[in-house]
């Protein structure tokens, strides 16, 4: 039996700009929201479906989202449904360095130094009661090793080259789930994501689970100019948060976790595959229409918006 571990809090991340599934979501809500706040799962926005998914691993007030400003009326409203500060507003989108450091400081300021599962809002997944089992299971490598982070890799069956490919170890961490990462790949050449998939690599997910003082971390190595930049955010009075995070956000650049964060340190990580769930990182109209003509979803929209083509 799986040992009673105290939930862990979650991160969610909706603060993107959605640009690139723009040309589906606009068809569907009829303005140019970001696809987080469309509704596009049978009434549902991607991220209500992910805070539901959330739901099944962890209290309401154990959950962050952090959202962009510029975006406030698609959010209007969600500071009313959650705890007291668990949502983050970002001054503007520069990206997913701050999009993950800001709140991880917020959590830091509730909770210290508790684990936190960080998730997208922007996947499909068939089955959330399967795949929140996964992110227990991560939970509890990150409990047993609290140095670690690991990131779900989702079981690939297919040589995709728009997706990230974790490239992991052979061999198991001490017989357990995790296995040490080898390196990352980024929308590989078709022959190289036919090698990946031979060899059994992971599409990678982003999700991910650690301790919040490990993440920052894992920045302050790969990027360590942004959390000296945020750190008058870390040690502003809560009253005076706001006007810190406006003078840090204007003086700083665009930062990508994957590239700046994860990718130096790939060796520090381990992955844990995710098999048996039909998942989808939803950043193309492509996706949506392959998801659909995979699982046969027939969404209440789908008869009055235009689908790109099968490939």
């Amino acid at each position: 039996m799986r040992s009673l571990q105290a939930p862990p809090w979650a991160l969610i991340l909706a603060g993107g700009d959605g640009s690139r599934l723009r040309s589906l979501t606009s068809q569907i809500s009829g303005d140019p929201r970001p696809k987080q706040f469309c509704p596009i799962v049978d009434g549902e926005t991607l991220l209500d479906r992910t805070r539901r998914r959330v739901d099944l691993l962890t209290r309401a007030d154990q959950q962050v989202i952090v959202v962009s400003r510029p975006h406030e009326p698609y959010y209007r409203g969600l500071a009313l449904e959650l705890a007291p500060d668990r949502l983050v507003e970002q001054p503007s989108n520069i990206g997913t360095g701050p999009g993950v450091l800001y709140p991880l400081l917020r959590i830091e300021r509730l909770a210290g130094d508790p684990t936190v599962a960080i998730f997208p809002s922007d996947h499909y997944i068939s089955d959330d009661a399967a795949f929140i089992e996964h992110v227990r299971t991560a939970q509890e490598l990150v409990e047993g090793r609290p140095a670690a982070v690991v990131l779900l890799g989702i079981e690939a069956h297919s040589p995709e080259t728009e997706y990230g490919w974790i490239e992991r170890a052979p061999w198991p961490l001490d017989g357990e789930a995790g296995f040490p990462v080898l390196r990352f790949w980024e929308k590989p050449t078709l022959p190289l994501a036919e090698r990946l998939l031979r060899v059994g690599a992971l599409w990678n997910s982003f999700v991910m689970v650690g301790r919040v003082h490990t993440f920052l971390g894992l920045i302050e190595s790969g990027v360590p100019e942004l959390l000296t930049a945020f750190a008058p955010v870390r040690e502003a009075a809560s009253r005076k948060e706001a006007e810190v995070v406006e003078r840090v956000y204007a003086a700083t650049p665009a930062v990508n976790f994957s590239d700046r964060v994860l990718v130096p340190a790939a060796r520090r990580l381990a992955t844990l595959r995710v098999k048996d769930v039909d998942w989808s990182d939803w950043g193309h109209p492509e996706r949506v229409a392959a998801t659909i003509r995979r699982t046969g979803w027939r969404p209440s929209w789908l008869d009055r918006v235009e689908l790109p083509a099968a490939g």
